[in-house]
């Protein structure tokens, strides 16, 4: 129990950006791992897949989910693993 208003208001917030976290990185990570499962069966739409799963990712930067460094890092493996 919040002792007082900046308190209850702090906790407000973290709720909300909880819900906004977990909506944002669950809905990136699904599409990461549908666009790494598309490359590594050879799925003739896993480009599109990637490039979907490349948007996902910068949206949940663009959303503050996620830092820059580890997105580009999720990305640079994405298509190190697309090409090779």
């Amino acid at each position: 129990m919040p002792n007082s208003k900046q308190a209850s208001k702090r906790d407000r917030q973290r709720v909300k950006r909880h819900l906004t976290n977990r909506l944002v990185l669950g809905t990136m990570r699904t599409a990461v791992k549908s666009a790494r499962l598309a490359v590594d069966a050879a799925a003739p739409n896993a480009a599109e897949l990637v490039k979907t799963a490349i948007s996902a990712i910068d949206r949940a930067v663009t959303k503050g989910s996620l830092k820059r460094k580890t997105a580009s890092r999720y990305i640079s493996r994405l298509a190190k693993r697309r090409s090779n």
